[in-house]
């Protein structure tokens, strides 16, 4: 497989394989599979959280209530200063 990457990024791709002594396929499959993992990990929970959602465990907030309720007590404590 062959990866270009914008000149910026190469150039500290090659700084990391320099200062590593790491070879370039090694480097990148060790940031990709971290990668992976992550993104992985992140859809599990995104689907956890649809799920809980679903099945009424959790129950959604309305966001515009949420921002006006904290708008609130940030001015109640800059009025008690």
């Amino acid at each position: 497989m062959e990866v270009h990457f914008t000149p910026d990024l190469q150039a500290q791709i090659d700084q990391l394989i320099t200062e590593t002594g790491r070879t370039p396929d090694k480097l990148i499959e060790d940031a990709m599979a971290g990668y992976v993992a992550e993104l992985v990990q992140t859809r599990q929970m995104l689907n956890d959280r649809y799920d809980d959602l679903k099945s009424g465990r959790v129950t959604p907030i309305d966001g515009e209530a949420f921002f006006e309720g904290l708008r609130k007590r940030e001015d109640e404590l800059l009025n008690k200063q």
